[in-house]
């Protein structure tokens, strides 16, 4: 059973002003609650049915609190319609400014809202080896139950930096790539330099002005139809499948 004071805390951290006072946040899922328990990384409690207890005794040692629940109640203080397996209550780690290095591709998310987006884009980071993501101060909070849910394990593997972009990227020794509705095909690419920034923008307004000045490479997707527009995440996938295969 979850005592109440549990089911209130686990309801808070549903908003981000009490994920930030207490430092916490959920993840819910077998899968999910299972790399975590791998990771290393400190887990306050988990939260889980008699089924997924049984099959996972080793596992749940690494929290310092384990306690059994239903199903329903799983489902009363999360935020999935269903979840036969386990909730875990999670420390969040130290946040740090990124430290630009000399090799490798970073993503750089401009005033991402959707918070579906920003774990979509986790994941396809993980998906390709890319080990850093700097967002905008005003980008969804990496920690909102929805991105936890759409990065499945990937934000365990994925650091994510949230500080001001412009003085980060006007500094770059590295190509700073921006996409657009104009620029160099991804397609025909030649690379300078292995690595880089690859920025993107807002869902509905793309790149801020600001930051236009300090991207030295506007890239574009080739449309063959008539689509107005694609989905951040999926043309995060369509950049990095290409810069990827040509470094």
């Amino acid at each position: 059973m979850i005592s109440q004071k549990w089911s209130k805390l686990i309801r808070s951290l549903q908003q981000k002003k009490y994920r930030k006072a207490e430092q916490l946040f959920f993840v819910e899922g077998e899968k999910a609650v299972l790399e975590l328990l791998a990771s290393g990384w400190q887990v306050d409690a988990v939260f889980a049915t008699e089924k997924f207890l049984q099959q996972y005794p080793q596992q749940v040692k690494t929290a310092a609190l384990v306690q059994q629940c239903s199903a329903d109640e799983l489902v009363k203080v999360g935020t999935f319609a269903s979840n036969d397996a386990a909730l875990a209550v999670v420390k969040m780690p130290v946040q740090s400014d990124f430290v630009p290095h000399s090799h490798g591709f970073v993503l750089v998310l401009d005033q991402i809202n959707d918070p579906g987006n920003l774990g979509t884009i986790i994941r396809i980071a993980d998906w390709y080896g890319i080990k850093h993501i700097v967002c905008s101060p005003d980008t969804a909070d990496c920690y909102n139950p929805k991105v936890i849910a759409a990065a499945k394990g990937s934000f365990l593997r994925v650091q994510l930096h949230y500080q001001a972009l412009q003085p980060l990227l006007a500094h770059s020794i590295l190509p700073v790539y921006g996409a657009y509705l104009g620029g160099e095909s991804v397609h025909q690419l030649q690379l300078t330099q292995q690595g880089g920034f690859i920025v993107l923008g807002n869902e509905a307004n793309g790149i801020s002005a600001e930051l236009e000045g300090v991207i030295n490479r506007k890239i574009t997707i080739p449309a063959f139809g008539e689509a107005e527009s694609l989905n951040v995440g999926i043309a995060a996938a369509v950049i990095c499948d290409n810069l990827l295969r040509l470094s």
